[in-house]
């Protein structure tokens, strides 16, 4: 199978400083989709100690990560990186299969699933 999720180099850096501060090496890394925003979707990465089943393992830059069945067809192709500017840092995600996007940046929608719109905030 190729790779559903590709976290850059700079994006693992930064998730192993995180799993570091809040005592969570050798945890996995959740990469996932959840229903709301504005657009109906909105994306979830989050520390894990067990994978399940239903669950795709990847491996990339010593970080071992999880991606659910159900949410793989929607992040297929999708990159998590990690950027700086004089503003800060922070992570990015850009998704190919994202067709619509909230003017707030945190939401989305694909052509083959429009999740659970919300109002803006």
């Amino acid at each position: 199978m190729t790779q559903v999720v590709e976290v850059t180099e700079a994006a693992a850096f930064h998730v192993k400083e995180m799993m570091r501060h809040n005592d969570e090496e050798g945890s996995f890394l959740r990469v996932a989709v959840n229903g709301g925003g504005c657009s109906g979707l909105t994306y979830g990465m989050g520390f894990e100690t067990e994978k399940s089943d239903a669950d795709f393992l990847l491996e990339q830059h010593g970080l071992q990560i999880l991606v659910s069945r159900e949410d793989a067809g929607i992040l297929q192709g999708t990159q998590v990186d990690y950027k700086e500017s004089l503003m800060g840092g922070g992570f990015t995600i850009e998704n190919p299969n994202a067709i619509a996007s909230c003017g707030c940046g945190t939401s989305f929608r694909t052509a083959k699933k429009a999740g659970t719109p919300a109002e803006c905030d």
